[in-house]
């Protein structure tokens, strides 16, 4: 018997995403001034990446930087250098790239393997890289996890050359690249002078300084339906979330999502629907955001412990 794939991206998630906020964030803009902010979205690293700043030189330094990580990282463009290391499976990167890769192998000895760059072939054969969505025999998802697990990934730091140790590796930075991003256009920002501006990449979100001498509001948004979660009023910090409405297909009602437990092989299954989670830089919240989706609430808490400062929401499915 055939089960029917019913493959979509959540309504809500669409939704948001058009009115330009992201995906669980709405961004309040209130109270009066007679200075202007300008606001202006381009769509970058499969998202749209929007900037609200009093200065309006910040939008073109944001995109600029951007679109500089999103050629080093993005394993869809076939020149970047994540592309080229995983054809290649040997590769003398950027210190960018370098450093990115070296801080995800330590949030994966950190979450126990929750959070793995190396589910590229997980992705693969589930059909999230290509949007081909299915289910897999199990004999496919254990061949692909012969290849998955970031202690296949071998870091030279004296000539920042980047090796798999095992054939079939492929590294996807979905989980952190944009959050990097977002870090990099923030420090080029403080270059320029500008101390005022908030970035928002897919929900991957810093909120530089302060609007007008008012922290910036950030709201979480019900994934589920109409209302919020509750909100955030940051200055200098990064937010991010990680859910279950972002990308997803369906088989005989069961949602499988694109958040993977690397160590199984299939998507992430437990009482979470979503994960905020708020830290000085936006790499650290966007992969703790992912890792949590993965841990599950309970070891979510004793993973936080690690982090001083940082501060996480989890909504469950029954909540």
């Amino acid at each position: 018997m055939t089960s029917h794939i019913a493959c979509r991206i959540s309504p809500v998630a669409k939704k948001l995403y058009l009115q330009f906020t992201s995906c669980l964030f709405l961004i309040l803009l209130v109270g009066c001034s007679s200075q202007p902010l300008y606001k202006d979205t381009q769509v970058m690293m499969g998202t749209f990446v929007e900037v609200i700043s009093p200065d309006k030189e910040a939008a073109a330094i944001v995109f600029n930087e951007v679109k500089r990580i999103e050629k080093l990282l993005s394993k869809y463009d076939p020149e970047s250098e994540i592309s080229q290391l995983n054809k290649f499976g040997k590769l003398k990167v950027s210190p960018e790239t370098f450093f990115v890769l070296s801080k995800s192998c330590l949030f994966w000895k950190q979450t126990n393997g929750a959070f793995d760059v190396t589910v590229g072939p997980l992705l693969d054969v589930w059909g999230f890289t290509d949007k081909n969505y299915k289910l897999p025999d199990k004999s496919k998802i254990k061949e692909a996890l012969r290849s998955v697990g970031s202690d296949k990934i071998v870091l030279n730091e004296v000539d920042s050359v980047v090796e798999f140790n095992s054939p079939g590796v492929k590294v996807d930075l979905g989980a952190i690249a944009k959050g990097f991003a977002v870090d990099c256009a923030v420090e080029k920002l403080k270059e320029a002078g500008i101390k005022s501006c908030l970035v928002n990449a897919g929900g991957q979100i810093y909120c530089l300084g302060k609007r007008f001498g008012k922290p910036w509001r950030v709201v979480i948004q019900n994934p589920r339906g109409p209302g919020s979660k509750g909100s955030f009023d940051l200055i200098d910090q990064a937010v991010a979330t990680s859910g279950d409405y972002e990308s997803y297909f369906e088989v005989s009602g069961k949602r499988y999502m694109h958040i993977f437990d690397p160590r199984t092989g299939y998507p992430a299954d437990n009482e979470v629907m979503c994960v905020t989670v708020i830290a000085p830089d936006g790499l650290t919240a966007d992969a703790l955001a992912t890792a949590m989706m993965v841990m599950g609430k309970e070891k979510s808490d004793s993973l936080i412990k690690q982090y001083p400062g940082v501060i996480v929401r989890i909504v469950e499915k029954n909540a």
